[in-house]
């Protein structure tokens, strides 16, 4: 068996080109996009958004836009706004203030009853960890 044999059986018989970017038969080569197609947002757009663009401060009270108390179902948002107050709080070294947040959400066990499992979990290590950190209070 020869090797332009084992090229007519179809078998692995791919057909490799020197360079991807040559047109095949019947298409014509596209245009590069300039900058402006790629943004798509002129300079004075820009410079208005640069003008009016405030940062997002985080200093420790995502905690108060949380609403208390959960309801019997709770959304991924309000659980993630939830989480990310208690790790805020934690990492702030507010350990009482953390300790607080998650006892009142899991404190008596039927209000953290709209949460899942995973989120009930991390605030409960939460509560460990700003726990153990207070010294054991």
């Amino acid at each position: 068996m020869s090797g332009d044999d084992d090229l007519d059986s179809g078998l692995l018989g791919i057909s490799l080109s020197d360079s991807d970017a040559e047109p095949s038969d019947g298409q014509a080569t596209a245009k590069k996009p300039s900058q402006e197609d790629r943004t798509a947002q002129s300079e004075a757009d820009f410079q208005e958004v640069k003008r009016t663009y405030h940062v997002k401060v985080e200093n420790g009270e995502i905690w108060k836009t949380v609403r208390l108390p959960l309801g019997p179902r709770v959304s991924k948002a309000e659980a993630q706004a939830l989480l990310h107050a208690v790790e805020e709080l934690y990492f702030l070294r507010r350990f009482p203030e953390g300790l607080r947040l998650v006892r009142s959400v899991v404190g008596d066990g039927g209000a953290a009853a709209g949460l899942d499992g995973d989120t009930l979990k991390t605030l409960q290590y939460y509560e460990r960890r700003c726990n153990d950190r207070m010294g054991g209070a």
